[in-house]
């Protein structure tokens, strides 16, 4: 029997991954080294993300893993070897809102989970407030690491410089807004909605071990 924390890699994701392979060899044959090195990480990062579900004592929603596993992939890959953050304008602004609102509600399930615990003792409004500063701490952060690796690896993940860094922030306060709009809502009417669903799973499931 399955363990409840099991993740079942969809097949798409296996043919993602797939490609990585490919541009790797790729790259490789060509000599485009930024390709080679995008690729594995974006590969390395992947298998992480699914063997560490595997070992935490914690319930992840698999919608959650798959979701990150295509963020990364549509981030480092197709953002810098696809070159879509230049084809398509509104594909680092997509991706960035969508970031923060998918970790504004991991915030939010370790915030709930601690609560319904007894660990830690908090508000919908406090509940809120972390929620929001969680996204958008890690929208900072990944800010830091597209800085560090145009600096180190000469990518161009920051583009303009800080023009697209202040706009990357402010979407990220925008799907943090989000995100924590609808914490609030789920814990203070119950309300189901497309992003609270995923949060009602991770928080009952997490509440029964």
């Amino acid at each position: 029997m399955k363990s409840e924390t099991e993740y079942i890699v969809p097949t798409y994701i296996y043919v993602l991954l797939s490609t990585l392979v490919v541009a790797v060899g790729i790259g490789i044959f060509r000599a485009e080294w930024s390709t080679v090195f995008i690729s594995l990480l974006t590969l390395g990062v992947s298998l992480y993300a699914i063997r560490l579900r595997a070992r935490l004592d914690v319930h992840i929603p698999s919608a959650f893993l798959t979701a990150a596993i295509l963020f990364v992939y549509a981030t480092l890959f197709l953002g810098e070897v696809g070159d879509f953050y230049e084809r398509f304008w509104w594909w680092d602004v997509v991706l960035h809102t969508g970031s923060a609102i998918g970790f504004g509600l991991i915030g939010a399930i370790i915030l709930i989970t601690l609560f319904w615990s007894g660990r830690v003792a908090s508000s919908p409004i406090l509940t809120a407030v972390f929620v929001f500063a969680f996204a958008v701490a890690i929208g900072a952060v990944w800010e830091i690491f597209e800085f560090t690796m145009d600096q180190l690896f000469g990518l161009s993940m920051q583009k303009s410089g800080l023009v697209d860094t202040m706009t990357d922030l402010i979407v990220d306060c925008i799907g943090a807004l989000v995100a924590a709009g609808a914490t609030y809502v789920y814990l203070t009417k119950g309300k189901q909605s497309a992003l609270t669903g995923v949060l009602e799973e991770a928080v009952e499931k997490n509440k029964s071990t």
